[in-house]
């Protein structure tokens, strides 16, 4: 009688093919996970992220004049224009930048705000695009009572 020792599951002398464990083939998901997240984030779409960039600008700068025209007491209008955008209302030594960080955004539409002075302001919003990929499009919005934030545009 022949005695196997332990872990020897081979019992007749020739070698029987062995399947992967649960942990290689954890293994071999987790890298394949993280290959395929680096690749989305290498690919991801460079306009997309310069119109994202001057939407999160804008969220703030709107912010900032809405709390400079609170502090101040003067109404604060912002207004789109073909080359950028314009803060009426603020006072000279509060100047704010009125260019976009990518020349190809541009506003959808006519856009006029009222950023105050009032603590409480109604519904507006601005729509961002790119002149090169239209396609994409960003909301700048605030319901009147939150901060201005960035919305997808469904």
């Amino acid at each position: 009688m022949r005695i196997l020792a332990a872990g020897n599951k081979n019992h007749s002398g020739s070698r029987g093919s062995r399947g992967f464990t649960l942990l290689e083939l954890l293994v071999v998901l987790s890298i394949m996970a993280l290959a395929t997240v680096g690749v989305g984030l290498a690919m991801r779409d460079g306009t997309q992220a310069q119109l994202e960039r001057d939407a999160e600008r804008l969220a703030a700068l709107l912010e900032s004049a809405r709390a400079q025209s609170r502090a101040s007491g003067v109404p604060v209008r912002w207004l789109a224009r073909p080359e950028g955008f314009r803060f009426d209302g603020l006072p000279d030594s509060h100047t704010l930048p009125t260019r976009w960080l990518d020349p190809t955004t541009g506003v959808r539409g006519e856009a006029s705000l009222v950023l105050g002075p009032e603590p409480l302001i109604g519904p507006q919003q601005v729509i961002l695009s790119q002149s090169t990929h239209p396609e994409h499009a960003l909301r700048v919005a605030t319901d009147g009572l939150r901060p201005f934030a960035v919305e997808a545009v469904q």
